[in-house]
């Protein structure tokens, strides 16, 4: 089952519990559009190489398509439908007026020099402008993007509009328009949904010590996500990047994994801690498990050996329905993507609005508008879930099917 027909799959289990209507289904079922495209680029060793990019558009009931533009080898049509998808349902449960859209570039970015990287950026932009713009579509960064490579797609826009125009891509640098808060924003927002949980008792035997927490990845987000967890104090047990994954049952400080990091490149072999396997990490037995890498962590194949409370859902879909079906067997609560990192899109919006208005916000402003919709969109679905006695995942998909009926009405 592919990305797209999973979020299918699990649109028609919130239905189960809650109707919301066969037409609406099938509207929700159908993307808008979606576009593939051939982007030309000469290469610096003079040869012209065809990179394949996609844009898709779920829908723009509640504000312009909002969605980050990838850069991967993977990329597919599939997965860019099923992200742009599940952004629609992202923006309605955060509360902010947008809808879903995504992009992708099948590339390895690693393999590019900057100029070729400039270069298709903006073949990117040249093929897909008429789809772009601050009322229409307001793309953003996403896996293997940045603010620099926003600069260069923003660049080339406003060329081709003849005008400025920089509310049309968000994740922008702060001397362009971007937002302060924004690079801290999807991981403290994760950090804020974990605070609620636990103040409202959800996870029970701490009464004599404090949670711990495994965190797979330790990207932009799953580091300020740690941050967040240390401000709270809770005990981090284990860390992973792409290399190598460390253990230390009494807690591992993240200062100094941070700083083994930026001086070797990896965590591997930092002090204080054991190396384990990727695996390995998933299986411990931490009270708060993080997936905050790619999708499809957890799966049929682990599902049963996962020995965490609660799973907080930082990558884009890490849980297959096989693996929540076990894990709801086995009482283990799934914090889903479409709430627990939501956070970067609500920054998204505060960044788009900043531009739209001529406004400039300072970072605790932002951040403090951050925390009161995350705080907002958990209670919201956190009555849901009680008030239906389901997931919640449900619950989540409930809250947003709400707000989009009401739009289309």
């Amino acid at each position: 089952m592919n990305q797209f027909e999973n979020a299918l799959a699990q649109l028609d289990e919130a239905n189960n519990v809650a109707p919301f209507g066969d037409e609406f289904i099938e509207r929700m079922k159908s993307l808008d559009r979606h576009i593939e495209v051939s982007i030309p680029v000469h290469m610096d060793d003079g040869r012209e190489k065809i990179f394949t990019g996609f844009r898709s558009q779920h829908n723009n009931a509640r504000g312009p398509y909002k969605g980050g533009i990838r850069f991967h080898p993977q990329v597919d049509l599939a997965e860019i439908k099923a992200l742009s998808f599940l952004m629609t349902w992202k923006t309605a449960i955060i509360n902010v007026p947008f809808g879903g859209g995504k992009g992708g570039i099948i590339v390895d970015p690693k393999t590019l020099s900057e100029t070729e990287l400039e270069l298709l950026s903006q073949g990117y932009v040249q093929k897909m402008y008429p789809l772009f713009g601050p009322e229409y579509d307001v793309p953003a960064p996403d896996v293997n993007t940045n603010e620099k490579i926003m600069g260069y797609m923003l660049n080339e826009y406003e060329k081709i509009r003849g005008e400025k125009a920089p509310a049309t891509f968000t994740g922008k640098a702060i001397t362009r328009g971007g937002s302060e808060g924004r690079t801290e924003a999807t991981g403290f927002g994760g950090g804020v949904i974990v605070r609620e949980f636990l103040a409202k008792n959800m996870l029970l035997g701490l009464e004599d010590r404090k949670a711990t927490v495994a965190i797979q990845g330790f990207g932009n987000v799953a580091t300020y996500f740690a941050e967040s967890m240390v401000e709270q104090g809770i005990v981090i047990i284990a860390l992973s990047d792409s290399s190598a994954a460390i253990y230390n049952e009494g807690g591992i400080d993240l200062n100094l994994a941070n700083k083994h990091k930026k001086e070797t490149g990896s965590l591997k072999d930092c002090p204080h801690a054991k190396d384990i396997s990727h695996e390995e990490l998933l299986e411990l037995p931490a009270d708060i498990l993080v997936p905050s890498a790619l999708e499809n962590a957890f799966t049929e194949k682990n599902a049963m050996r996962i020995q965490a409370k609660i799973i907080v859902e930082m990558a884009n879909g890490p849980t297959t329905r096989e693996a929540e079906a076990i894990f709801e067997e086995k009482g283990i609560v799934v914090i889903p993507d479409i709430l627990a990192n939501s956070g970067g899109v609500a920054a998204s919006y505060f960044e788009w609005y900043q531009n739209i208005h001529s406004l400039r916000w300072g970072k605790e402003d932002v951040l403090k508008k951050l925390d009161e919709l995350m705080v907002a969109a958990f209670n919201d679905v956190l009555t849901l879930k009680e008030r239906y006695t389901t997931t919640f995942r449900n619950a989540a998909y409930i809250l947003a099917a709400e707000r989009i009926k009401s739009a289309l009405k």
